[in-house]
């Protein structure tokens, strides 16, 4: 954890040196937080969400409403986008927390696909496909987030505080109830745990960051688009995941997206297929290394040397 927390908090400083731009660390560190948000569902929980844009949208348009009509400012405009993703995924959990399985993921699918939809069509909210547009980032203390520094560690600020409240989480007794759901869910119900209950409460927490996420992707980018509500991008968060090893390392999430964005930014310097390599690689990850970077990582530390 020390060694993340230096690592980006020293970004700034050397990343243009490998090549590289400062505002990719701020997209890297909001898509850390949502996925170390859905990894608290899928990794710890073994509940599957393939339509978990939808409250990293609600999070950001909540953000941008706040900014463009209510003047709630910065620290009021996030609290909203928390409340808002998980207002909403706490009306989701309830209606697909009794399912498991398949059913379970079908049903989160088609709910996101409602609030994708919602997003296009409701134009005197959301301004359909054209989105929320000139948000104001604001200020924190009297430091006015415009100037990219300011924003980065304003992100870095948040992302310290997603990580050690997970980690507290996900080690706790809740954490520990949440790994026997995903390792058998009937005997957790048998020995006397109220499955839905903890079911329900791990979707919502994870809404609740996923809003987080979305409220500082408005931030940063300054607007708000229904895109990030589509199947498509939900996927994404699904392949950090996975690719990084959420399901056998809290930190999993953290080397997925990283090389997620390096794959993106560099591949995509050469070819505009990009996207096809990284799912190749997801494919054969999946296939061959289902533990992720994480599991690599773990067997290459653990090999006796010569």
């Amino acid at each position: 954890m020390l060694a993340t927390f230096v690592l980006f908090a020293t970004l700034p400083f050397w990343i243009k040196g490998v090549g590289l731009y400062p505002y990719l660390g701020v997209e890297v560190m909001i898509w850390i937080v949502y996925a170390l948000g859905f990894n608290l569902l899928l990794g710890h929980a073994g509940l599957p969400s393939f339509g978990h844009g939808a409250y990293f949208g609600v999070g950001a348009y909540a953000f941008g409403l706040t900014q463009l009509h209510w003047g709630l400012g910065l620290g009021g405009g996030l609290l909203f986008a928390v409340l808002a993703g998980g207002i909403a995924g706490a009306l989701v959990a309830a209606f697909i927390s009794h399912r498991r399985g398949i059913y379970y993921a079908l049903l989160t699918i088609a709910f996101g696909q409602i609030f994708w939809f919602v997003a296009v069509k409701w134009h005197s909210v959301t301004r359909g496909e054209d989105g929320l547009l000139n948000i104001k980032r604001g200020s924190v203390l009297g430091y006015p987030l415009e100037a990219l520094e300011s924003l980065y560690f304003f992100c870095f600020a948040v992302f310290v505080v997603v990580v050690l409240l997970l980690w507290r989480l996900v080690h706790s007794p809740f954490g520990r109830v949440l790994s026997a759901i995903r390792q058998n869910e009937t005997r957790a119900r048998f020995v006397g745990y109220n499955v839905w209950l903890y079911k329900w409460l791990a979707f919502t927490l994870s809404a609740l960051i996923a809003g987080a996420a979305g409220g500082l992707l408005a931030l940063a980018q300054q607007s708000a688009y229904p895109n990030v509500m589509s199947l498509h991008q939900s996927g994404f968060v699904v392949m950090m995941t996975l690719v990084g090893g959420g399901l056998v390392s809290f930190w999993g999430p953290v080397l997925g997206a990283v090389l997620f964005f390096l794959a993106r930014d560099l591949l995509g310097a050469y070819t505009e297929a990009w996207l096809l390599w990284y799912g190749l690689l997801f494919m054969l990850i999946v296939l061959f290394k289902p533990e992720g970077l994480a599991g690599l990582l773990t067997d290459v530390r653990s090999r006796p040397s010569a």
